[in-house]
């Protein structure tokens, strides 16, 4: 990695992020490392929220690191359904997508990949897309008949990826794959990201949500959870609904290979800072 001058660190980093001496001690941590960014919630429709999740990309890049973004769209992909009138149900938080639906999300997802590549870009953090239709990595098979155009990634293309990190760019995929048939699928988010973080056996998997993390009964964070943990939280229902396929997806993720998954809030100022190149860190992290 290449050594960066304290006078350089200070152009890099936010002030209001965390201290240069904190960031020098982090950065050898992630040599070489791949760091997967799944995002969706408020952070991809609060303006605020999105630059500063730009902001943060681009910095992690300029500091020699590999960052990889997976993005999601749920809210923009509900709000153009409803206005088309096309009516979403969900089967276990996945959303059941018929043929009309598919053309829908994939149009949206399009967009906002597009976007977030050219936010980069405007950051002179040079970004390049990956969706089924522009260097597809994801084959997919069908998750199951009743939630129609849901895949499950089944291979990733690896090189595709490492051939954009190799120029020092900043990959940006899309939760879009394709069947053997050429036929899109809609995947959901975390799950891409998670099947990427294996594949890439990545240091990180950083999943940005709109909450805080992993909370105890009394409704404060958790720092750190661990397997019994989780299984005694799901037991005793405080972690309950959506929550639970999330973090069934991170435990997944920490048992094959990626040292460490953790939720953080994206609603935060630079969380992804703070959590990878700081003492406190931010949000839960969750080892087996």
């Amino acid at each position: 990695m290449m050594e960066i001058k304290e006078e350089e660190l200070n152009a890099i980093l936010p002030s209001d992020g965390p201290s240069i001496d904190e960031v020098k001690r982090y950065l050898e941590k992630y040599n070489d490392e791949y760091i997967i960014i799944k995002c969706g919630g408020s952070v991809l429709v609060d303006q605020n929220l999105f630059e500063i999740f730009i902001k943060d990309i681009a910095t992690l890049n300029k500091l020699g690191l590999i960052p990889i973004v997976v993005h999601g769209g749920g809210k923009r992909i509900n709000k153009k359904l409803s206005e088309l009138g096309i009516k979403s149900d969900f089967i276990n938080g996945l959303r059941i997508t018929d043929e009309k639906s598919i053309s829908v999300v994939e149009e949206v997802l399009g967009e906002f990949n597009k976007e977030i590549t050219e936010a980069l870009k405007k950051k002179s953090c040079d970004a390049q897309s990956i969706t089924n239709k522009q260097n597809n990595i994801l084959l997919v098979e069908q998750e199951n008949q009743d939630l129609g155009f849901v895949g499950s990634p089944k291979e990733i293309n690896q090189s595709i990826i490492e051939q954009i990190v190799n120029e020092k760019k900043v990959p940006v995929i899309a939760p879009l794959g394709l069947d053997k048939d050429n036929q899109v699928f809609n995947i959901n988010a975390d799950a891409a990201a998670g099947a990427i973080a294996k594949k890439l056996n990545a240091r990180r998997l950083i999943i940005m949500s709109d909450v805080e993390g992993v909370l105890d009964n009394d409704k404060k964070l958790i720092s750190e959870v661990n397997t019994n943990k989780i299984n005694e939280l799901i037991k005793n229902e405080t972690i309950s609904g959506g929550m639970i396929p999330k973090i069934n997806n991170c435990l997944d993720v920490a048992s094959n290979g990626v040292k460490g998954v953790c939720i953080i809030d994206g609603r935060l100022n630079h969380s992804i800072l703070f959590e990878l190149l700081s003492d406190k860190g931010s949000g839960t992290l969750i080892r087996l």
